[in-house]
């Protein structure tokens, strides 16, 4: 394949964005640093692909190649907050994947397609075995190449997409850097975590700098806190030494913070995203907003409606055999699970398929039940309703006995100003209790806005967490669940291949449960998702034991030595499509015990204990 000089390429570019124009509402806008990033990015990854057929020919050492790459991954950070935010698709399934196979829908079909991208080379060009994979490292960097161009041609012709409020995708940015790029997610070869954040938060710097929007703000504090956190990630390279409590609390989270003091109008994204950008903290209680994951609405939501749905929570004659309430199997006194290792049926010395979820955090979710069958909140509980092993019932009938009852209809009139008792009315009350089931307000969460102490083995726990331990690229802060940053509007399934039992008992095999792949959701009829259940969050986990969708753990200590040994493939069973690494963490008995300490930092029931029952 002819490979074109990087000389005539920069020329030509060149004089394409001279006149290169971003258009907002029909006003052209002139945007230099967003001209010349795009076009410096698109030099670095040419500048990969040569390398790339060099080393392929043996012309170059893997040495050239890194190199190139990591040239090629520090010119898209600094332009990562614009195209990310603006082509959140384009970005995260073409430029910036991650390394796992994933399913794509056309129609009434669907494909099961390989990853490619930034991610996917940076796991090839950094692993050992880098000299066996040439020729799939030049088929990405092909597609890498030919997908930026087609782009980056469409762009100089069109101009670039521009929102109203030009400090939110900045600070999209900040979480961004902080929930995926300083854990390694976005560098899962390398670990190059402090260059790259050092360059995503120089381009937010230089585009702060270039763009008149700015000047309509006082933003010396934010330069001058902007230069402090580079110079902070200059100086502490070392992936697994990496201090993230230290550089979120003196650098991030102050500029985060600051940058909040120049939003304006937010409704570009409250349809796309859960985060709320009126919070200063990542680990505030109001980071996430509950009624973007709920068909309930904030101006609906009311104390009256609030408590219709606990009175419905705890209420066993909705059901069928007037046995079987929703705490059942989600009670209050233990963080709103049963401590079963899968919950009861209905039916005496029968359970249901998996053990129950903690109900705290639910809310915050695009995804429900571990093989994530259902899409939204109230669809979970039609699942309860009909499911034959639950409430074994439908709506009529119970919509017929509230309907009945005189006080429910005094309560649904109350709650909904004369409002008809029907399953849209009945379903929002359920929501509207379950959605105020938040815990944000743990001691981690409180030591994180500079509210109280907590001890040593808690903070290395939490680094441990967030770096060498791996946990926090599936259990994303600061839900620390599947709910994937910085967007916060989809959920991850991984397949870890759990076992039947503890790994220390024998023999060892996989539980049969075949999770998502035998969900109802016909498009995820996919390998991939074969033993795939949807990541949990780890808030409460002190309190909601035993552990992983079949019960079969007991202790915390078990769940991080299962983790500590690579999943199955770790442990030598056969899998096909472990998403969870398999290499060994090697985690010392100090450090286990330092990461469960920073798990049993996450309890927080205050909500359940401030209102009794």
């Amino acid at each position: 394949m002819k490979i074109y000089p990087l000389l005539i390429f920069a020329v030509f570019f060149g004089f394409l964005v001279m006149s290169f124009e971003t258009v907002d509402k029909g006003v052209k806008v002139k945007n230099n640093f967003i001209s010349s990033a795009l076009l410096d990015f698109k030099i670095k990854v040419e500048k990969l692909k040569t390398d790339a057929y060099l080393f392929q020919d043996e012309k170059a050492d893997i040495e050239t190649v890194r190199k190139s790459l990591s040239s090629a991954r520090n010119a898209y950070k600094e332009i990562e907050f614009y195209i990310a935010y603006y082509y959140p698709e384009f970005a995260k399934t073409h430029l910036n994947a991650a390394p796992l196979f994933r399913i794509e829908a056309a129609g009434t079909s669907a494909f099961t397609l390989p990853p490619e991208g930034l991610q996917v080379l940076d796991e090839l060009i950094f692993s050992d075995e880098a000299s066996d994979n040439k020729q799939k490292i030049i088929e990405i960097t092909d597609f890498l190449y030919n997908n930026f161009n087609n782009f980056y041609l469409s762009a100089a012709k069109n101009g670039m997409t521009q929102g109203v409020n030009k400090s939110l995708p900045l600070r999209i940015e900040l979480i961004r850097i902080y929930t995926l790029g300083l854990t390694g997610f976005d560098t899962p070869g390398s670990l190059n975590i402090s260059e790259e954040a050092g360059h995503a938060l120089l381009g937010i710097k230089k585009y702060i700098k270039d763009d008149l929007y700015f000047r309509n703000f006082a933003t010396e504090k934010a330069d001058r806190l902007l230069s402090d956190a580079i110079s902070y990630l200059s100086a502490h390279k070392d992936f697994e030494s990496f201090d993230r409590i230290e550089f979120y609390k003196k650098h991030l989270q102050p500029i985060y913070e600051e940058m909040g003091k120049w939003d304006g109008n937010a409704d570009e994204l409250k349809e796309f995203s859960g985060w709320n950008p009126s919070s200063k903290n990542i680990f505030s209680s109001d980071f996430l907003n509950p009624y973007f994951y709920t068909l309930l609405k904030n101006t609906e939501d009311n104390h009256q409606l609030r408590n219709l749905g606990k009175r419905i929570f705890y209420d066993k004659t909705l059901s069928d055999n007037g046995k079987m309430s929703c705490a059942s199997c989600h009670l209050p006194e233990n963080a709103f699970t049963d401590l079963q290792t899968k919950s009861l049926s209905n039916i005496e010395g029968k359970t249901v398929l998996r053990n129950s979820p903690s109900l705290y955090n639910a809310v915050f979710a695009k995804r429900f039940f571990y093989d994530m069958r259902a899409f939204y909140l109230e669809q979970q509980a039609e699942h309860v309703i009909y499911n034959s092993d639950e409430f074994n019932t439908s709506y009529e009938s119970i919509i017929k006995k509230l309907k009945a009852d005189a006080d429910y209809k005094k309560a649904f009139r109350k709650a909904y100003k004369n409002s008809e008792i029907n399953q849209k009315t009945f379903s929002k009350a359920l929501s509207s209790y379950v959605a105020s089931l938040y815990s944000f307000d743990s001691d981690f969460d409180r030591f994180m806005r500079n509210e109280l102490e907590v001890s040593e083995d808690v903070k290395k726990g939490f680094n441990l967490f967030m770096g060498k331990a791996n946990c926090a690229t599936c259990h994303f802060a600061p839900h620390f669940s599947g709910l994937v940053p910085p967007f916060f509007n989809e959920n991850e399934s991984e397949v870890l291949g759990v076992t039947k039992n503890p790994i220390q008992k024998f023999p060892l095999e996989i539980d049969s449960d075949r999770g998502r792949i035998n969900s109802n959701v016909k498009k995820e009829n996919s390998w991939i998702y074969e033993n795939s259940f949807k990541t949990m969050t780890v808030r409460n986990i002190a309190l909601t034991k035993p552990y992983f969708h079949n019960g079969a753990f007991s202790t915390l200590e078990e769940v991080v030595d299962f983790y500590n040994e690579g999943g199955a493939e770790g442990l030598g069973l056969k899998i096909n499509n472990q998403t969870l690494p398999a290499d060994k963490l090697n985690l010392s008995a100090q450090e286990k015990q330092q990461i469960i300490s920073f798990l049993n930092s996450l309890t927080d029931i205050s909500k359940v204990k401030s209102e009794g029952k």
